[in-house]
């Protein structure tokens, strides 16, 4: 007894396109990725890398770090202590070496003074809509001072104190704020040049 012969002529009962899986994987998928994509491009564009505040310079294809500014402070020995009060108040002391106010001439042989303003930059380590931009305006002696507005949740910042004048220097410090004290120093990475 011989078996029946295959019916390869057997048809589905409704045609290609109108199949549940032409629908799922040849529209559906590739609809959803086309999707996904569009929303992760607007989405990284949304949440996009702030711009690096510092001194950077492009030069050819090689970036340089600009350090002029932390060496003429590493160089003139100056120190700063910045006090921070709950309403915003910000008081900044310039403190120069005790040999320079003795003589009254800083380690480079130009006379002592105080800049009528220096410029404080404080930039959050993470969001740049919580940095701020202060003119600290001298006061009296070595005392400055600004009112300013930080974010009272605790976290990493940024302090640079700059002086723009005919001395143009730089002190920097990283810090946890809000805080009542920050002391800034030249950086010692020069002591061992």
């Amino acid at each position: 007894m011989s078996s029946p012969a295959p019916n390869f002529k057997h048809q589905d009962s409704q045609p290609w396109y109108k199949n549940y899986m032409v629908v799922i994987f040849v529209i559906g998928m590739p609809a959803f990725v086309v999707i996904a994509c569009i929303w992760f491009v607007y989405y990284s564009y949304q949440i996009r890398d702030s711009v690096v505040r510092d001194d950077w310079y492009m030069d050819g294809k090689t970036l340089y770090h600009d350090v002029s500014r932390d060496k003429l402070t590493y160089d003139l020995d100056l120190h700063g202590q910045m006090q921070f009060a709950d309403n915003g108040d910000i008081v900044f002391y310039l403190n120069y070496p005790e040999q320079s106010l003795q003589s009254g001439k800083l380690l480079n042989g130009e006379p002592v003074t105080y800049p009528d303003t220096l410029e404080l930059s404080i930039s959050h380590a993470t969001d740049i809509k919580k940095d701020r931009d202060v003119v600290l305006k001298h006061e009296e002696g070595n005392k400055y001072s600004a009112q300013v507005n930080i974010d009272p949740v605790k976290a990493k910042y940024y302090l640079q104190v700059s002086n723009d004048g005919k001395d143009d220097w730089r002190m920097q410090d990283v810090a946890k704020l809000p805080r009542s004290e920050v002391s800034f120093n030249p950086l010692q990475v020069f002591a061992e040049s």
